[in-house]
């Protein structure tokens, strides 16, 4: 009865790249809600509310409620850019915020987090992640290690799995490496890659802009679905023969895009080193979590299927998917450059 699994197979791994096409475009960037507040004085704070939006007009009804005894002082200034509006005004609350809740209505009904980022008139931090099962953030003292180490671990795991322009790639070159040895090999490579990337353009080594970088980020992941079917051909191409040598290359461009998305939130100014080692902790956990759930999945289908021609129908249907969606970001980053 499994012959038939094949052509389903293709149809399943067919409709997830068209969800992943038609809900994630741009998709390197943060999706929660993004709230920073920093102390100017003694209760008064500078408010920075982003929320994603689908214009200036159309945006996530969430929005965060300060506590009783609070004032808005000045006005209020809204922009919409990049799918999210962003508002900046002041407020000023008896005895501040320390030790005392943020609730964020609407919250519950919402299928978004919201990252809040402290920043206190003493150079301290604060980093926290607000879900819909508790809504509520309550400011506390200066956050020591284990917090910082929890919070950045927690989105690296977050950006790498909703990164799926990243998982794409990976996807690929699992596709391509057979042999579990060289994988390790080759996936190392890629960590090794967007690691040192990481690293310089969060600690303000390198500067490059971050169009050109999500569009040739597209353009990596086109090359690898290229030689994804030219292996499923039988031709032995670049990949196929050196596939640590592409994953170190194009990670080195992946890395970049990490860290575009690292300077959304920002880092503690007190503990830098510490929060860019566990967001890149972070990251590579969700990654391993990721390879780990599809060489399972390949593994129980081979053992499931006996007709292989139907699995690598399907597995080829895959390569072209990907080709497909990552075609569709390229132009369209070309597009909004």
């Amino acid at each position: 009865m499994w012959r038939s699994a094949g052509p389903i197979l293709a149809i399943l791994v067919a409709a997830l790249l068209l969800l992943v096409w038609s809900t994630n475009a741009s998709a390197d960037v943060f999706r929660p809600a993004y709230l920073q507040l920093t102390e100017l004085a003694d209760g008064r704070y500078d408010v920075l509310w982003k929320v994603p939006a689908l214009d200036s007009e159309t945006l996530l009804k969430v929005r965060p409620d300060f506590p009783p005894g609070t004032s808005n002082v000045g006005a209020r200034t809204s922009t919409f850019a990049s799918g999210a509006v962003v508002q900046r005004w002041q407020i000023e609350v008896k005895g501040g915020l320390e030790g005392r809740a943020i609730a964020f209505r609407d919250l519950r009904d919402s299928n978004t987090d919201v990252l809040v980022r402290v920043v206190r008139k003493n150079g301290g931090e604060q980093i926290g992640r607000v879900m819909p099962v508790d809504p509520t953030y309550v400011l506390k003292g200066t956050p020591g290690p284990f917090e910082v180490m929890r919070a950045y671990a927690v989105l690296g795991i977050q950006h790498i799995l909703t990164g799926y322009d990243h998982l794409l790639f990976v996807l690929s070159l699992i596709l391509i490496v057979r042999d579990l040895r060289r994988l390790l090999v080759t996936i190392t490579a890629f960590t090794i890659a967007h690691s040192i990337t990481l690293a310089l353009a969060t600690l303000g080594a390198i500067h490059v802009p971050g169009p050109p970088v999500e569009a040739t980020i597209a353009l990596s992941i086109v090359f690898v679905a290229l030689e994804c079917l030219r292996s499923r051909g039988g031709q032995q191409g670049l990949a196929a023969r050196k596939p640590w040598l592409v994953a170190f290359t194009f990670g080195l461009l992946h890395g970049l895009g990490f860290a575009g998305a690292l300077a959304e939130v920002g880092l503690p100014a007190d503990s830098i080193p510490l929060a860019l080692l566990f967001f890149n902790v972070g990251v590579e956990i969700g990654q391993l979590v990721f390879i780990a759930g599809v060489i399972t999945a390949i593994r129980v289908l081979r053992r499931l299927i006996v007709d292989g021609a139907s699995l690598n129908a399907g597995e080829t249907l895959a390569c072209y998917g990907i080709g497909i969606t990552s075609s569709f970001w390229l132009f369209e980053r070309l597009a909004a450059f």
